[in-house]
């Protein structure tokens, strides 16, 4: 088993939750965490050149001024980094965790998951970033692209945190929530959780035969989970359910049988995301 998890935090109103939604998985999976602060290439530096039609003298002065600006800012940048880390790292810390590793980088996000995720169990981000209050109709960019790159379970955490008690695993019989199925049933991540098996749709046979078989894998885990079958629009049934039922905790495929869908994110998965009130577990 895999004894690492990844998270991203960005100073956000998300990235409470984040720490929180950190220390509680790495607590169950007995994991150190690598805790990342990503500064763009770009950050700090100045956006344009103001020097075209000064004269020689004039133009040396600015110039020189325009570099120590710059550095200045880059000084502060990291700066805040840092402080977002240390933040972060106490409120895990102050979840009883240890093993905590913060680390600042410059570069892409995607390329620093990419760079960093093998041997982790679970990458860790916020719905939505630092323009969260902006956008509060739209997914991250960061998350979607994240989503698409990584190969490893990805925890969406929603704005605030409660314990997770009562998990709803989305199940369409494609090869993704297949994949969900077995992560919860092998991950201590799930352990003494009451977990829920729900397929939206028409269902027939072989989608009923596929819970059954689900259903097994997960008592194979250690799960007596239930099953339930409903019709409707995936998005909104799952999210009644949540509210409803009060899960605390989603987790499906990030793709479904769509082979249009499978070229992005698959389309109900992105709504759930960006309706759900509970924080949401991808598997790929």
């Amino acid at each position: 088993m895999t004894n690492k998890i990844i998270a991203f935090v960005d100073g956000s109103i998300y990235s409470e939750s984040v720490c929180h939604h950190v220390a509680w998985a790495a607590g169950r999976m007995g994991a150190e965490v690598e805790l990342y602060h990503i500064l763009g290439r770009r950050e700090g530096a100045d956006k344009g050149d103001y020097s075209g039609s000064i004269r020689l003298g004039a133009r040396t002065r600015l110039l020189e001024e325009l570099a120590e600006l710059d550095a200045q800012r880059a000084k502060l940048s990291q700066a805040q980094g840092r402080a977002i880390l240390e933040d972060a790292k106490a409120i895990i810390e102050g979840d009883g965790v240890t093993g905590v590793s913060p680390r600042l980088r410059h570069g892409d996000i995607v390329e620093t998951v990419q760079e960093v995720e093998a041997g982790a169990g679970l990458v860790v981000i916020g719905k939505r970033g630092e323009a969260a209050d902006f956008a509060k109709m739209h997914l991250g960019s960061n998350l979607e692209r994240m989503i698409r790159a990584a190969h490893t379970p990805v925890l969406v955490a929603s704005r605030a945190f409660k314990p997770v008690k009562k998990v709803l695993i989305a199940f369409d019989g494609g090869v993704s929530s297949l994949k969900a199925v077995d992560y919860v049933a092998r991950q201590p991540l799930f352990e003494g959780l009451n977990c829920t098996l729900v397929t939206v749709g028409k269902g027939g046979d072989a989608i009923r035969q596929g819970l059954e078989d689900a259903r097994a894998t997960l008592k194979a885990g250690g799960h007596d989970a239930s099953i339930k079958m409903a019709e409707g629009q995936p998005d909104k049934v799952l999210g009644e359910l949540i509210e409803t039922e009060g899960h605390d905790l989603l987790v499906m495929g990030a793709y479904g049988h769509s082979r249009i869908r499978n070229m992005i994110i698959g389309s109900t998965t992105t709504e759930m995301i960006r309706t759900c009130k509970a924080p949401v577990v991808l598997i790929k």
